[in-house]
């Protein structure tokens, strides 16, 4: 034994020997693994030393079910972690390892095993000695050797990364391809051998050029029932092919992708970290690192793509859902971007439909139905419930009512600053519960495992606690509304007089209006059976409930009034069709569709409505029409008219053709002599 091993085995105690020499083994990846073999042996003969340090055989226990995992974190390193607890526990009295590296590439997690392992007098060995954590320069010289690993672990992140956009930048980089696209053997992109696969993808192409619109795309396949092929990019089946119904995100992506126009991009997105979630979005075209056009094959061409994009980019407009946090538009739909389905509870969408160049807005619940191309949820026409929760908010928007709800919003203000002050006591009470846990659990002896057991359950239980408080406070501190000034409390109560006229004038711009509703409502929630309700929030803290009649369908909105089919039935007694049309304009009656009535239409409507022409009432009333009065009195329809015109018959228009009726004339009528004119004063006129 040299003087360096005698040292070494100078550090190493009875109480040392007593306990277990745990041996951890790592390679970062498989291919070190099957290629690296001799830094794996050279980690296993590691027990020689223990051996020669006074440990056994037996007492050497060799952790490495982490083989192909990487340094960087021991998140999914559980043959670390395990190492990590039986330091915890005091079973180990080594721990022996290659290098630093091989245990941990991130300080945070070498420096907690550095104070677990002196808090337990456990030493560590690796290829250059012997070092036990509780002594100062042996744990200093720990630390700069972590603090060294980590820093080559960034060079060699910097290095591949460097390497990986030198290959990007020559279009030679391996990224995962999209549907449609595969690596052949000599590594080039080609079109997936599987014609089954290129058919869907070109269909998809075709459909939309002739269709326009992804949602149209979508229910073309859902019509023609034809499934669109699915790579799986994770779990066990990670890289198999299934078959299944297209929704609306898939087309998007197919369409997005310039990997189909045989393009090759790098860095055509930004990942980030926003309100503790990973955040991706697409940069614009100019900020893409690398973009190599025919790069491979293409199921479309580099024009085509960029009709594509022009055209998605036409139809999204609103580029995306209408959602609360979205500023009021120009358009008359007063309740945009509150309205929830009282059926599913999506947030609602507006669209407008035109009748007599005026817009009119209908509430749709169209989420489900865009994704899998199915029936939407509901669609509500908005016009009379936008009239009615107007009307409500200007009804209880009185300065008394305002007045009142400003005292109460102090009021609660006040209380949510008590609550406030309470939640934080709450959050500092839990953070030192967790604290003195912790405290108790490092300073247990780690042999008295029945004591550690119930600290380390007591720790834990403490720090759950503590998360489940500090969330609970970060939701309640921002749900949480401010007080009003005094001088912001008199101006609002000076306005409750105005808002009513100024909610009526034309001349306010439906902007301010969806702006003063927005300050008001909380949410409209809206469902459609026999008739429409409408339960409404304010943000006071109210709530109604509205029972609105269901809107008339088109048909019924066109037909024509009551009170003309009415007017035209007692009209018809004595004029005809023309006339009538005449009387009803002077009256100022309109037709269902609100245009003028004429001749044409009255006579549709006599049709429609069933009722009796006013020639047919003549002949209920037993006039006769020409032919009939010529058989009768055996003369010429000529010599009707010439006695109709001398008043020896009496006779009624009938209809718009200037055809007459004509009362029988008594059996004494005196006949004149033909070729005479007949004497109106001799003549028994009837």
């Amino acid at each position: 034994m040299d003087s360096g091993e005698s040292r070494a085995a100078m550090k190493v105690t009875a109480d040392h020997l007593r306990r277990s020499a745990y041996l951890y083994v790592r390679q970062s990846s498989l291919r070190q693994v099957l290629h690296n073999t001799e830094s794996t042996q050279r980690q296993y003969d590691l027990r020689g030393q223990a051996m020669r340090l006074g440990w056994t055989a037996e007492q050497i226990i060799v952790i490495d079910t982490d083989q192909g995992q990487s340094g960087a974190s021991a998140a999914d390193r559980d043959g670390f972690q395990r190492l990590v607890a039986e330091v915890s526990l005091g079973r180990a009295g080594i721990v022996l390892g290659l290098e630093v590296s091989r245990l941990a590439r991130n300080n945070a997690d070498w420096h907690r095993l550095l104070e677990i392992c002196a808090l337990s007098r456990t030493l560590i060995l690796d290829e250059d000695g012997l070092y036990d954590p509780g002594s100062f320069n042996d744990r200093m010289l720990l630390g700069l050797k972590g603090t060294l690993s980590e820093a080559e672990l960034h060079l060699l992140k910097a290095r591949l990364i460097g390497g990986q956009r030198s290959k990007a930048r020559r279009g030679e980089l391996v990224m995962s391809l999209p549907i449609g696209l595969v690596y052949n053997g000599s590594g080039k992109v080609v079109l997936d051998p599987d014609t089954a696969i290129q058919q869907a993808v070109r269909h998809l192409f075709t459909t939309f050029e002739a269709v326009g619109s992804a949602t149209a795309t979508v229910k073309a396949f859902t019509a023609q029932q034809l499934a669109f092929a699915r790579r799986i990019s994770y779990g066990e089946r990670k890289g198999d092919i299934v078959w299944a119904r297209l929704e609306h995100s898939a087309v998007l992506r197919v369409l997005h992708n310039p990997r189909y126009a045989g393009a090759f991009t790098y860095g055509r997105h930004a990942h980030g970290f926003a309100a503790g979630k990973q955040t991706t979005r697409v940069l614009p075209r100019d900020e893409w690192m690398v973009l190599i056009n025919d790069a491979h094959p293409g199921y479309i061409t580099w024009d085509q793509y960029e009709t594509n994009q022009q055209r998605l980019s036409e139809l999204a407009t609103a580029r995306g859902a209408d959602r609360l946090a979205s500023p009021p538009r120009e358009g008359p739909a007063l309740l945009q971007g509150m309205v929830i389905c009282g059926v599913c509870g999506r947030r609602m969408t507006v669209r407008y439909h035109a009748r007599h160049g005026t817009q009119f807005p209908d509430y749709v619940c169209q989420y489900e139905g865009i994704r899998t191309a199915t029936p939407i949820c509901q669609r509500i026409p908005g016009a009379g419930i936008d009239n009615a929760v107007g009307a409500l908010l200007m009804r209880e928007l009185t300065p008394l009512a305002l007045e009142t709800a400003l005292a109460v919003a102090d009021e609660l203000a006040a209380r949510a600053q008590d609550a406030d002050k309470l939640r934080a006591a709450t959050v500092a009470r839990a953070q030192y519960h967790a604290d003195l846990a912790l405290r108790r659990y490092l300073a247990v002896d780690p042999g008295n495992r029945l004591v550690a057991d119930s600290l380390e359950a007591d720790w834990n239980n403490a720090l759950r606690q503590l998360t489940d408080t500090t969330e609970d406070y970060e939701r309640a501190k921002t749900a949480a509304a401010g007080t009003l000034s005094a001088g912001q409390r008199q101006k609002i109560t000076a306005l409750a007089a105005d808002i009513p006229a100024l909610w009526s004038d034309p001349g306010t711009p439906q902007r301010e209006r969806k702006r003063m509703a927005r300050l008001l409502l909380q949410d409209v929630t809206i469902s459609r059976g026999n008739q429409i309700t409408v339960h409404i929030r304010l943000k006071g803290g109210q709530d109604h409930t509205l029972q609105l009649p269901l809107p008339l369908a088109s048909w019924q909105l066109r037909q024509t009034p009551a009170d003309v089919v009415t007017a035209i039935d007692e009209l018809l007694d004595e004029h005809t069709d023309s006339q009538i049309a005449a009387i009803l304009e002077q009256r100022g009656y309109t037709s269902g569709t609100g245009i003028p009535l004429y001749a044409r239409m009255i006579g549709q409507i006599r049709i429609r409505y069933q009722l009796p022409s006013h020639t047919q009432r003549l002949l209920d009333a037993g006039m006769l029409t020409l032919n009939e009065i010529t058989r009768q009195l055996r003369i010429s329809p000529h010599t009707v008219k010439s006695w109709r015109d001398a008043g020896l018959l009496t006779g009624r228009l009938a209809n718009d053709k200037g055809e007459y009726m004509y009362h029988m004339p008594p059996a004494d009528l005196p006949r004149p002599r033909i070729g005479r004119r007949p004497n109106p004063t001799t003549a028994n006129v009837s």
